[in-house]
């Protein structure tokens, strides 16, 4: 069965950076729609970067010019670089998935919510002191 499996997680200040990585097994990340939801204490998990089948990536506005998603094709490894970390930026970050036969749109995969992913890693913690 398909597994993501994150890692990378910590506590750290504000201000410093943590690189969050998703390895995926069973499942090829090349030319699918994946991305990363943090989910924050009593909330839901929301978006806030996605890479489609094309490369072209996505990102929340609380997060454009400080995080970076990219994949290494050759690892089937997703990755989240993290710079200038805020406390609000605390969550359980999770990695996401499309289903393998699923067909998207041009566009589609920046606009996904939680409900059109169908594969889940476990969730690495990421815990942003002030």
């Amino acid at each position: 069965q398909v597994q993501l499996v994150e890692s990378g997680g910590g506590s750290v200040q504000a201000g410093w950076s943590l690189t969050l990585s998703c390895a995926a097994s069973r499942y090829t990340t090349t030319n699918k729609c994946v991305g990363w939801f943090p989910q924050a204490p009593g909330k839901d998990r929301e978006g806030v970067a996605a890479i489609d089948s094309d490369g072209s990536t996505s990102y929340a506005d609380s997060v454009k010019g400080r995080f970076t998603i990219s994949q290494d094709n050759t690892k089937n490894t997703l990755y989240l670089q993290m710079n200038s970390l805020k406390p609000e930026d605390t969550a359980m970050y999770y990695c996401a998935a499309q289903a393998v036969t699923q067909w998207l749109s041009p566009g589609r995969c920046a606009t996904m919510s939680e409900a059109d992913f169908l594969y889940w890693g476990q969730g690495t913690q990421v815990t942003v002191s002030s």
